[in-house]
């Protein structure tokens, strides 16, 4: 038993480790044929995008048997270390960032950079599985709700400052963990009741939303003071409690709207809304991206075949926008293998997470399956043109150092954890 808990490779979810490496695979074919050039083909450059991608991928193989060599117990111990030093690498972006895009997001070390809050997803994971697993921790009182979001605020307003809002809306994925352990029901009606009012604040504005959630809140009171009289008399105080919380926030969607968030930012929710409509600056690389895995078809033209993807008409592809490179030359069966394999592999995530013994390892490994599933799932309907392009990136398919090793943390970390359970009791 000692020979075998000193094997750092023992007790490993070899399932999980190859649904990892298929991701990646595919994920760096579609890079390559995003970004290679005629006169490269057959050629292997590393200074070029799927170049340094296979370095990348080179390197991922050091970084897990770096993450193997420590005992489970260390990340659960130390987490809210780690917790702190991702906050603290987040907060020395706005003295010692580097601005790209309008985003204060990297650290230039010279040869490459590095995005913390893609290592801060992490981080956050393990710290709130260190907080939930608690004994004394009890998600019904109120206190112990305040401190887990107070978890996820700290790195979340710190990556909104950058700016960059789509980062940040990945740590709204913690809300279906946090279910998961107990948080009570109403939690998650009233996250889709604030999702539902920002949609129509920035829809038909903060006035006409402010009149129209005030005519709601007097037929609700009209309908308890008829027809539930005990009831409006014991609870008349929360529901005017209720709405003025709902007005306060229906001002605080206008404020960061227009005040926080960029002009480009603004743009896209506003044609995704059917506000605007242009498909020549700021709409144009969702009307490329749509046209794009449309002309894929049912079978697709084909790997290296595809005529938009090789004329680079949709702009910065191999980024946030790889998908198009598979709905193109895959097409429609292609994309849904794609998607049928990223299901596979949350669902081993779920899987894995019930069969863990120690509840921080259930609760961590429930937090990287509901941010790998919110990447997925915002990143692909961006792309088709259903939700606003916030530049997030598809796990294990965008090009990128920090997306990929971000990932890959977060991904062994949790392989780590579960290996331990044989020595768990």
């Amino acid at each position: 038993m000692r020979s075998k808990k000193n094997n750092i490779f023992y007790g490993i979810d070899w399932v999980l480790v190859l649904f990892y490496f298929v991701l990646v695979f595919i994920g760096w074919i579609n890079i390559y044929s995003a970004t290679i050039t005629e006169d490269q083909l057959g050629l292997i450059n590393l200074s070029s995008e799927y170049g340094k991608q296979i370095i990348w991928i080179g390197l991922s193989i050091p970084l897990i048997i770096f993450i193997f060599m420590f005992e489970a117990k260390f990340y659960e111990k130390y987490a809210s270390i780690l917790y702190l030093i991702s906050l603290t690498s987040l907060a020395g972006l706005f003295i010692l960032g580097k601005n790209i895009n309008g985003a204060t997001s990297w650290y230039n070390f010279g040869i490459f950079s590095l995005q913390p809050s893609e290592f801060a997803k992490a981080a956050t994971a393990l710290a709130m599985a260190k907080l939930v697993s608690d004994k004394q921790f009890n998600l019904k009182k109120f206190n112990t709700q305040v401190q887990a979001l107070l978890i996820l605020f700290f790195p979340a307003i710190l990556i909104t400052l950058q700016p960059d809002p789509g980062s940040a809306l990945v740590y709204t994925a913690f809300i279906f963990v946090l279910y998961r352990e107990g948080l009570p029901a109403y939690h998650i009606t009233i996250s889709f009741i604030a999702i539902l009012l920002f949609i129509i604040t920035l829809t038909f504005g903060y006035i006409n939303t402010l009149i129209g959630s005030f005519l709601a809140f007097l037929l609700i009171l009209l309908f308890f003071n008829f027809y539930r009289k005990k009831a409006f008399k014991k609870g008349w105080l929360k529901i005017i409690g209720v709405y003025l919380v709902s007005a306060l926030f229906i001002f605080s969607v206008d404020f960061v709207f227009n005040h926080v968030f960029e002009q480009r930012h603004r743009d896209r929710f506003n044609i995704l809304l059917g506000k605007t409509s242009d498909i020549k600056s700021i709409g144009y690389n969702t009307d490329q991206s749509v046209t794009t895995i449309a002309s894929g078809g049912l079978f697709g033209k084909g790997f290296l075949e595809g005529e938009r993807t090789q004329g680079d008409f949709v702009p910065e592809q191999q980024t946030d926008y790889i998908f198009t490179t598979i709905g193109e030359e895959w097409g429609f069966i292609g994309s849904s293998l794609v998607i049928i394999l990223f299901v596979l592999f949350l669902l081993r995530i779920i899987q894995i997470a019930e069969r863990q013994k120690s509840k921080f390892s259930r609760v961590y490994g429930y937090s990287i399956a509901a941010i790998f599933f919110t990447h997925v799932t915002i990143n692909i309907g961006m792309v088709i043109g259903m939700l606003p392009t916030i530049g997030i990136p598809l796990p294990f398919f965008s090009y990128g150092g920090s997306a990929l090793w971000g990932f890959t943390v977060l991904l062994f970390i949790f392989i780590r954890l579960d290996a331990n359970r044989t020595y768990e009791w």
